[in-house]
């Protein structure tokens, strides 16, 4: 039966009587380190629990480790119980449907996505590519590496800014489970991609930013939209009369597709262009483009556009510049974005091609001759 050990072999440890000064001098960093942690760990206390700070939760001594001017924000704890961020969770799961042929199920997003691995059979399946990224790892090193590959072809496909993605989803950010940052590269694919299914508009949460000033962690809280109004898929926050046309009148749908069929064509033959498909041939921008030169009365320089557009990223260009022509004439911008007429969603181009023909029906401006 082990003896108890005496107060004094518990309290006063023994003096290794052969220390070096090298191993004093380890001791004293590990001191000095463990010091500044215990301190670290204090500020970061004080700043939160101070009666002018706002409740945060316990984000650990890592948390409170930043460089001078260096921050980092996170969803205030009672914006997680926001019914419209709830709303907005539960339609974004459709990514299952997606994923059901790797017999794979999301159930929470922060927990399943932060290494990039669903990620990316995710935008594999969506574009029918396949993204050279690591296999499946345990370390944080090789789950960014792999989730940074994969962001960086996601931000590719959706055409943004570096700058851009980074502010909003960054490998950091994703990887640390960031709720918000998952959420906006989330909705940024469900717009891309034209998903089914309709967002809840104004979705904005409660961030609390801690940034490290003079040595001194300051906490603020700063709103972040996640969707604003009129974020449906199609564009729209309100049905209109296609929406009718296309669940309830199939052959009034006809006649109006009949109809603007021919306003299209009526002067598109002026350069023996001819379209016979509203569903495909406006995919790419080049006939809006043409049909409102016509329109207006002038030629469009072809270096303006991509007269034959072989990429993704051309024809959301020419869709673009066509819309910006539709406002230099006078036209109301859509409402339908770019990448839902690139999508070959037809609703949407019909939307666009009705919106031309209310302004030209009774022919087109008188502008310099062709």
């Amino acid at each position: 039966m082990a003896t108890s050990p005496s107060p004094s072999s518990t309290l006063t440890p023994k003096k290794k009587e052969n220390e070096s000064f090298l191993d004093k001098i380890g001791t004293m960093g590990r001191k000095k380190k463990a010091k500044e942690v215990s301190e670290l760990q204090e500020e970061g206390k004080h700043a939160i629990e101070s009666p002018t700070s706002p409740t945060v939760p316990d984000i650990g001594p890592e948390g409170y480790q930043l460089a001078e001017n260096e921050e980092r924000s996170m969803i205030e704890p009672t914006s997680r119980e926001n019914p419209k961020l709830i709303e907005l969770v539960q339609p974004i799961l459709v990514i299952n449907d997606e994923l059901a042929d790797h017999r794979i199920i999301v159930k929470d997003i922060e927990e399943d996505l932060f290494d990039g691995q669903i990620l990316q059979k995710l935008i594999e399946k969506l574009c029918n590519v396949r993204v050279e990224a690591m296999e499946v790892t345990q370390s944080e090193v090789g789950q960014k590496q792999k989730l940074r590959v994969v962001l960086d072809y996601i931000n590719h496909i959706l055409g943004v800014p570096p700058l851009w993605s980074q502010h909003k989803w960054s490998v950091d950010s994703v990887h640390s489970k960031n709720l918000v940052a998952i959420l906006h590269l989330l909705v940024a694919l469900a717009r891309h991609f034209n998903a089914p299914i309709r967002l809840p508009e104004n979705v904005v949460v409660t961030l609390l930013v801690i940034q490290k000033v003079d040595n001194t962690l300051v906490t603020r809280t700063v709103p972040e939209e996640i969707t604003g109004g009129h974020d449906d898929m199609d564009g729209r926050g309100e049905r209109d009369a296609f929406d009718t046309l296309f669940d309830h009148a199939p052959d009034k749908l006809n006649v109006v597709k009949k109809s603007l069929l021919t306003f299209v064509n009526t002067h598109l033959m002026k350069l023996n262009l001819e379209v016979t498909d509203l569903d495909n041939q406006f995919h790419d921008g080049v006939f809006l483009i043409m049909l409102m030169g016509l329109l207006e009365g002038y030629f469009t320089p072809l270096y303006q556009f991509h007269a034959t557009p072989t990429t993704h990223e051309h024809r959301v260009h020419n869709v673009k510049f066509a819309f910006d022509l539709m406002e230099d004439a006078g036209l109301a911008r859509p409402k339908a974005r770019p990448e839902d007429i690139v999508h070959q969603d037809l609703k949407s181009t019909l939307r666009v091609l009705y919106h031309i023909f209310i302004k030209y029906k009774s022919g087109p401006s008188q502008g310099v001759p062709m």
